[in-house]
C-alpha cells in the first residue's frame, strides 16, 4: 500500500501517511547487518610480512601455543601486534582451495606478531577479521601472563581472559585524557611513625626500587600511607599498581589518592564501575594517560607502562585468589612483576603472612614495621576469656557473654559504637587435644585427623589411619571436637541491651561506616564497618569457630581477622578495649594480646620449614574420580623428589547447595592427593603436571581431573 492510498470500500483502513513516512525513515537509518567475516578466497596477501602469528581463545592446554595466518591486504593497515583477531579454526588439511586452507568455525584471538615465513609447511587460512585496531595486549604484558600459566600450570588463553577485560566498542571511540605532569614528592606525613618509613618514601621518590614488607599500625591511617608511597613514585616519573580485596577497600585507597593529588591521576578499576567505564579506565592506563592504578584482584594484571611500585594490601584476604583457572593469587602475580620490571615491592596489612615472612627471612624484602611504644600507643587494650572463665560464668556462658565481656560492652556504649565480630557459619570442626587443645595431626605427613562415623582416626592428606594416637605436646590421649560458629548473635544481643540500635553487617548487606554514637554492630569477619572516630570496644566472639577450621592456616587467620577488627578500635589511652573469647594460652591468642602478628608469623614459617610444609615447599592438589585421579598421578613424569599424599575422600557437594570451585558436582565422589616438592622443584612440577593434562586432553579420554597449583586449603 501507497501513502496514496486511501481506504477501499469493504478493505482495513490503512496508516495514515505521516507514519508511512516515518516507518520509511526509521528503515533507512536503521543498522545494516554485518556480514560474517570473509575468508578471502582469491585476495592479495600483504606484501610486508604475510604472515600473522596468533594466539586463539580456546583455553585447552594441549592448544596453548601460536597458530600461523596469512594477512590478506585489505587488513594490512590493521593487523598489527596486539589487536584482537578472529579467525577460522578447526579446518583439516582436505579444504584447501587455490593454496588457502578455509572452513572451520570462527574463534577469538590476539594477533601476537607479523612475521616473513610461517615455520608451517601447509597452506594457511586468512585472518578472517580484526575485531579493533586497538592494542590491547602488548609485549610485556604477554610475558607476565605466559610466567602466570607457566607457574600455574595453566594456558595463556585462560590468563589472558582475566588480564585483559571484554572489549566495549563506545569506549574504545572515546580518546583517554592528556597524561598530567609528575607530582611533587609528598612529605612524610605519617609513614614517620615506623623505624625506616621516610627512607622508603625517599627511596620510592628518588627512583629507587626497594622491597618491603609493611606490619601497618591500627588506625585508619593505613590508606593515606598507601597514598603517599604512590605518590613518591609518581614524583620519581614511574607508575604504581595497587591492589586491594574488595571495593570497600578500593574506595578508601581511591578517597586518599584524590585527597593528596586530586582527580585525574589515578585509575580505579573495580567490577562495580560496570563493563564499559571499567575498559575505558583499562584503556586510559594501557594508552598511558594514568599512571597510577588501584583496584581489585583483577587489577593485578593492570597495563601500566613503566612500573615503578606495586602495593598488595592485606595479602591474606581470600579474595586476593582468584577462582577461575589458571587460580592464581595476586600476591604471586605482584612477585612476577616486580621480578620481570624490576620495581619496587611493598606488601602491607596489620596482620603478617607466613609468605610475607619467608619474604624477610629470605632476605628478598625489608621489614617495614614500628617500634614497640609507637605500638603500644596505637593498639587498644586486649584482654582474653578462657575456658576457665567460663567455667566459673555458667549463665554467662549460655548466654555467649561473658561477665568481662558484659562489662566491656557496657562502658564501651557511654562512648561510642562497640563491635562484635562473630565467625561465619559453616566451618568443619576438627579434633584437638582435650586438655591442651593442640590440633590433632598425622604422624606420617603431619596431617589434620578426623574421625567419621565413629570409626578410627584419620588422615585427611594421606588417608592413613591412627589408632593410637597421643597428643606430642602434654602425652594426653583424650580428643575434643572444636566449637562451630554461633546463630542468633544479633538476637542475644538485642535482648541483652534492648535500648541500644543494633546493626549488621554481612554477605547479605555490608556497612561500610557506622556513627559516632552508642551502638552494637555485628559483623562477620571481613564485613566490619569502619567507625567515626573509631569503636570504643570490640567483643572477639566463638574463638573456637576460627582456630578449628580443618585448615593449616586456621591459626594464621584467625591472628589476622581478630587484628582486623581490632584495629578498628580506639587506641589505649583513649580507652580503646578488646575482649577475645578463646583460650588465652594458645599462640594466636597471645600474638594478639602482645599485637606481634610478625612474631607468630616468623614462628609459624619455622614450623612449616621443619614439617614441609607451603610455602617453604611448594603443593599441588590433583581431584577427580578414583579411577582418573590414579590414571593421572601413573601418568606424571614428576620431579624425583616428589612425594604424593593421598588420595582421600573429597566432602561431597550436597543437593541445592552452591557448588565450591574444586569441589564434585552434586552426586559424584571425588578423591585429592597432594603433590609435594621441596623448595627449588615447584617449576618442575607445574611444567610435569601442565604435560600430563595436556596429553590427557588430547586423547579426550577419561573422566576429568582438576589440577591447582599452591592450592590455599590442604587442610
Amino acid at each position: 500500500m501507497s501513502s496514496d492510498n486511501g481506504p477501499g470500500d469493504g478493505g482495513a483502513e490503512g496508516p495514515p501517511p505521516e507514519q508511512l513516512a516515518l516507518i520509511r525513515e526509521s528503515v533507512r537509518g536503521a543498522d545494516v547487518p554485518r556480514a560474517k567475516p570473509r575468508t578471502w578466497r582469491g585476495a592479495a596477501l600483504a606484501k610486508d610480512r604475510p604472515v600473522a602469528r596468533v594466539l586463539v581463545d580456546k583455553g585447552v592446554l594441549h592448544l596453548d601455543r601460536y597458530f600461523d595466518y596469512a594477512v590478506p591486504e585489505e587488513l594490512d593497515a590493521d593487523a598489527q601486534p596486539g589487536v584482537r583477531v578472529r579467525v577460522r579454526f578447526g579446518a583439516g588439511r582436505h579444504r584447501v582451495r587455490d593454496g588457502r586452507r578455509e572452513g572451520g568455525g570462527l574463534i577469538d584471538g590476539y594477533l601476537i606478531e607479523r612475521r616473513d615465513e610461517s615455520d608451517y609447511a601447509g597452506p594457511l587460512a586468512a585472518l578472517a577479521q580484526v575485531v579493533s585496531p586497538e592494542p590491547v595486549l602488548g609485549e610485556e604484558l604477554l610475558g607476565l601472563c605466559r610466567a602466570v600459566a607457566d607457574r600455574y600450570a595453566g594456558s595463556l588463553a585462560d590468563v589472558l581472559q582475566l588480564a585483559v577485560p571484554p572489549r566495549s566498542a563506545r569506549a574504545e571511540k572515546r580518546a583517554s585524557p592528556e597524561p598530567l605532569p609528575a607530582p611533587p614528592a609528598p612529605e612524610a606525613g605519617t609513614w614517620a611513625r615506623y623505624e625506616h618509613g621516610p627512607a622508603f618514601l625517599d627511596a620510592l621518590a628518588t627512583g629507587g626500587s626497594p622491597r618491603a614488607v609493611w606490619n601497618a599500625l591500627p588506625g585508619p591511617e593505613w590508606s593515606e600511607e598507601i597514598a603517599r608511597a604512590v605518590a613518591a613514585t609518581l614524583a620519581s616519573g614511574r607508575d604504581a599498581l595497587v591492589v586491594v580485596p574488595d571495593g570497600r577497600t578500593a574506595a578508601r585507597v581511591d578517597a586518599a589518592l584524590t585527597g593528596l593529588l586530586g582527580k585525574g591521576r589515578h585509575a580505579l578499576l573495580t567490577a562495580d564501575a560496570g563493563p564499559e567505564k571499567r575498559y575505558a579506565q583499562w584503556l586510559a592506563v594501557r594508552r598511558g594517560s594514568v599512571r597510577a592504578v588501584v583496584g581489585t584482584r583483577a587489577a593485578m594484571f593492570a597495563p601500566v607502562r613503566d612500573l615503578g611500585l606495586v602495593v598488595i594490601w592485606d595479602d591474606g584476604d581470600d579474595s586476593h585468589s582468584e577462582q577461575h583457572a589458571p587460580q592464581p593469587h595476586a600476591r604471586d602475580v605482584l612477585l612476577l612483576r616486580a621480578s620481570l620490571d624490576k620495581c619496587a615491592f611493598l606488601v602491607g596489612s596489620w596482620s603478617c603472612t607466613v609468605e610475607a615472612a619467608q619474604l624477610v627471612e629470605s632476605g628478598w624484602a625489608r621489614p617495614l614495621t614500628a617500634g614497640r611504644d609507637q605500638v603500644r600507643r596505637t593498639a587498644p587494650l586486649v584482654r582474653t576469656v578462657g575456658d576457665t572463665d567460663l567455667a566459673r560464668d555458667e549463665a554467662a556462658r549460655a548466654a555467649r557473654l561473658p561477665s568481662l565481656a558484659w562489662q566491656a560492652v557496657r562502658e564501651g556504649l557511654r562512648t561510642g559504637p562497640v563491635l562484635v565480630q562473630v565467625p561465619r557459619r559453616g566451618y568443619v570442626p576438627r579434633l584437638a587435644c582435650a586438655q591442651c587443645r593442640a590440633p590433632a595431626r598425622c604422624a606420617h605427613c603431619a596431617g589434620p585427623l578426623q574421625a567419621r562415623d565413629a570409626g578410627a582416626l584419620r588422615c585427611e592428606w594421606c588417608g592413613r589411619e591412627e589408632h593410637s594416637w597421643h597428643c606430642p605436646e602434654c602425652g594426653g590421649f583424650r580428643l575434643r571436637a572444636q566449637v562451630v560458629g554461633a546463630r542468633r548473635t544479633a538476637e542475644e544481643l538485642g535482648r541483652a541491651f534492648p535500648a541500644v540500635p543494633v546493626r549488621t553487617s554481612g554477605r547479605e548487606h555490608v556497612l561500610d561506616t557506622v556513627p559516632d554514637a552508642p551502638a552494637l554492630v555485628v559483623s562477620t569477619p571481613g564485613a566490619e564497618p569502619v567507625a567515626e572516630g573509631g569503636y570504643a570496644a570490640a567483643l572477639l566472639l566463638d574463638g573456637w569457630a576460627m582456630l578449628g577450621r580443618p585448615d593449616l592456616r586456621s591459626g594464621e587467620d584467625a591472628l589476622r581477622r581478630w587484628i582486623g577488627a581490632a584495629a578498628l578500635v580506639r587506641p589505649q589511652g583513649e580507652g580503646g578495649t578488646v575482649v577475645v573469647v578463646a583460650e588465652p594460652t594458645l599462640r594466636p591468642v597471645q600474638a594478639l594480646v602482645r599485637w606481634d602478628p610478625v612474631g607468630f608469623a616468623v614462628r609459624e614459617l619455622a614450623e612449616r620449614a621443619e614439617l614441609g610444609f607451603p610455602p617453604v615447599s611448594r603443593m599441588a592438589a590433583v581431584s577427580g574420580t578414583t579411577e582418573a585421579v590414579a590414571e593421572f598421578l601413573a601418568a606424571v613424569d614428576s620431579p624425583p623428589d616428589a612425594e604424593v599424599l593421598g588420595p582421600v575422600p573429597l566432602p561431597p557437594t550436597l543437593p541445592g547447595r552452591p557448588r565450591r570451585p574444586g569441589a564434585p558436582p552434586p552426586g559424584e565422589q571425588w578423591e585429592r592427593a597432594l603433590i609435594r616438592v621441596p623448595p627449588g622443584s615447584g617449576s618442575a612440577l607445574a611444567a610435569a603436571l601442565k604435560t600430563a593434562q595436556a596429553a590427557r586432553m588430547a586423547r579426550g579420554s577419561g573422566e576429568p581431573v582438576r589440577v591447582r597449583i599452591d592450592p590455599p586449603d590442604i587442610g
